[in-house]
């Protein structure tokens, strides 16, 4: 399993980074990816890469705390 890790900081709200990056709409940051394919609404999703690799991603649970 490949592993990253990269650190960085943002002059915004963390709900804009969040946002972002939890967009299945906006992925142009994504440089590797070609497409994101929504299965299941709110459920399931699929990242396609530039490459054709595809991975298939599962939601299980959602605990947003905003405290």
């Amino acid at each position: 399993m490949a592993v990253s890790t990269i650190k960085a900081e943002f002059q915004c709200e963390i709900e804009k980074v969040w946002e972002l990056v939890t967009s299945l709409d906006n992925y142009s940051w994504r440089s590797d990816l070609d497409k994101i394919v929504v299965t299941v609404p709110e459920k399931e999703f699929e990242e396609h890469t530039k490459d054709g690799y595809v991975t298939k991603f599962k939601i299980i649970a959602f605990d947003e705390d905003k405290n």
